[in-house]
């Protein structure tokens, strides 16, 4: 792992059985979990850690991710991940990610808004509240800001479950991870409707943070079209909204 350029960060994976799904495949959760982990090194790297952010009562609020996979890694594969801060657009942050195999083919790209938020007032703070300053790499692009997720209005949703966020779900503010609404919007599938079907694309906007005991009704449309809508609420709150589209794996 170089880290000489302090630009892009880049990290090492090694994919284990604990990470995949019945098929062998990595599951969604995983590679949310080692993109946010990536994040979280890279800002650190600037001599901003984690808990130097919660000292100052700051925390990274993730908003909007979209994530195109080329092929989706198998259990013992090898992966690089790069991320970067690509730019500020107003109090919002725009990262980018490339996700290599061993051969150093491209397996996954993404790109995701984040803000920095005051944890006790909850109010979104401006770049400039960040107590070191950030260059941004402009040497790559995976693309343009991403859009929020929006389900179309003719689209018929349909409760798929109920879920209660427990302790093994929290993350060290004390809210719902953001990794483990990956396995949210997978389990609303059977697995009649996994079979044949891979991961092609995924997009996610978080709108309200779940904690401790909260119960979450995912909805779901049809995924017939070869995509699907999934949606969490709580009451009448909406907490998510997220699309995963797919492609038929070869026979």
């Amino acid at each position: 792992m170089d880290n000489s350029n302090k630009l892009v960060w880049i990290e090492n994976q090694v994919v284990h059985a604990s990470d995949t799904d019945y098929r062998s495949n990595a599951k969604l959760s995983f590679i949310l979990d080692m993109m946010q982990r990536a994040a979280d090194s890279a800002v650190s790297g600037l001599g901003v850690s984690l808990e130097k952010l919660l000292e100052a009562g700051m925390a990274w609020m993730l908003i909007t991710l979209d994530i195109d996979f080329r092929s989706m890694p198998r259990q013992n594969d090898l992966l690089s991940i790069r991320t970067w801060s690509k730019g500020t657009k107003g109090a919002l942050w725009q990262r980018d990610y490339r996700i290599f195999d061993s051969s150093d083919n491209e397996i996954a790209s993404a790109r995701s808004i984040w803000a920095l938020v005051d944890i006790e007032k909850r109010k979104i703070l401006r770049p400039s509240a960040l107590p070191v300053p950030v260059e941004h790499y402009v040497a790559d692009s995976v693309g343009e800001i991403p859009s929020k997720v929006e389900i179309p209005e003719e689209l018929l949703m349909q409760e798929a479950y109920r879920y209660q966020v427990r302790y093994s779900g929290l993350d060290n503010n004390g809210h719902l991870n953001n990794a483990r609404y990956g396995d949210l919007c997978c389990d609303a599938l059977s697995l009649d409707e996994w079979d044949g079907r891979t991961i092609k694309r995924f997009k996610i906007t978080y709108l309200q943070e779940a904690t401790f005991g909260q119960e979450i009704t995912i909805t779901r449309s049809s995924v017939e079209t070869g995509e699907t809508y999934v949606q969490g609420h709580s009451g009448d709150t909406i907490l998510f909204t997220a699309c995963l589209i797919f492609e038929s794996e070869e026979k």
